[in-house]
């Protein structure tokens, strides 16, 4: 799956980095702005008309999740070349774990895609009664929050081993390690919880503001570091 021998672990490092960093800009547009400002919770018929006054605007959210996703991509391949320095079987195990991800976020995705397909066609919008637009649409935007949550989940436990494997090695601050294996934990708290216990969103939504510091601050504290620092200093051998 992940070819190894072309590439070193400097460059392996920078462009994880940069992919990191692409993620952050990408998300903070897709979920952190457009998201956001389109889907209003608990209004779906706010929501229906954001989305149909502004089409733009959402096929620009669904491009930057489509990036998101190329760049997971990206991630899972160079991550698992870098850290092939530390354990090349746990690197693997990481990679595997952040191309599933992927995979699920690019179900979730699809259904934001079936939400713009509704909302651009004229002779469905012609002949569709709002109430069933609007339980429609409603229903495949939830089906993108459970299926996303459900692969932030698998996300954590790639972040899980990535931490152990930071922690593990000699040549990457034991500090990232322990930050990322916060945010990991967070992760699978968090989004089991939006999963599996609905009935307590209130609760988790104030452990997710708690915890957001330290994952946002793990995820981007270690791109920075691979980008800078990453491959720049050699594993020591055994």
């Amino acid at each position: 799956m992940f070819e190894t021998e072309k590439i070193l672990p400097r460059k392996a490092a920078v462009i994880v980095g940069v992919a990191m960093l692409m993620i952050v800009i990408c998300a903070g547009f897709a979920f952190g702005f457009a998201h956001s400002s389109l889907v209003i919770t608990g209004d779906a018929e706010t929501t229906l008309l954001q989305l149909l006054e502004n089409p733009s605007l959402f096929r620009a959210e669904i491009f930057s999740w489509f990036l998101i996703l190329v760049f997971d991509i990206i991630i899972a391949w160079a991550l698992s070349i870098f850290m092939n320095q530390v354990d090349k079987h746990l690197a693997l195990l990481g990679g595997w774990f952040r191309l599933s991800y992927a995979v699920i976020l690019g179900i979730a995705i699809s259904n934001l895609i079936l939400v713009s397909l509704l909302l651009s066609d004229p002779l469905y919008l012609a002949f569709a009664q709002t109430n069933q637009l609007t339980a429609q649409v409603t229903l495949y935007l939830n089906a993108f929050d459970r299926v996303w949550s459900l692969g932030l989940i698998v996300f954590g436990l790639h972040l899980l081993v990535i931490a152990y494997l930071i922690l593990k090695s000699d040549f990457i601050p034991k500090f990232l390690g322990f930050l990322l294996f916060i945010a990991a934990l967070s992760y699978i708290l968090i989004h089991s919880m939006y999963l599996f216990l609905p009935q307590y969103e209130t609760a988790t939504l104030l452990i997710e503001k708690i915890l957001s510091l330290p994952m946002t601050v793990g995820e981007l504290g270690f791109g920075l570091w691979l980008l800078i620092k990453g491959g720049k200093t050699a594993a020591k051998s055994n």
